[in-house]
């Protein structure tokens, strides 16, 4: 995955409503009305939200007779979290290093 890509994912995800719909949308699918119902807003404003998440190829979306059920693609979560570990790795060398000097510093040093 690209940096234009991520970028637009972690755009799209941290907008706050469609940040709470990511969340709804761990525990499984859901319909539009569902999520409607869970967010307390309008089905127009909710749409756009999940359009734009569908864009971005966060969630996916199957029409099933009058309903539209929405899933997270899990694909595109586990390329936003590749992308993460990436960092997490950086961090934690530096944690290592941090530890390994306040290891040889006296207390009180002002090393």
């Amino acid at each position: 995955m690209n940096t234009h890509q991520v970028q637009a994912r972690l755009n799209a995800i941290a907008e706050p409503t469609r940040f709470r719909i990511v969340e709804l949308l761990k525990d499984g699918p859901r319909s539009v009305g569902s999520i409607v119902d869970a967010l307390g807003m309008g089905q127009p404003q909710v749409s756009r939200h999940l359009r734009l998440l569908a864009e971005e190829e966060v969630v996916d979306v199957e029409k099933q007779a009058q309903q539209r059920i929405y899933r997270l693609r899990p694909d595109s979560m586990r390329e936003l979290d590749q992308w993460m570990r990436g960092f997490a790795v950086l961090w934690s060398g530096r944690m290592a290093r941090l530890d390994e000097f306040l290891d040889t510093t006296e207390p009180g040093d002002p090393s």
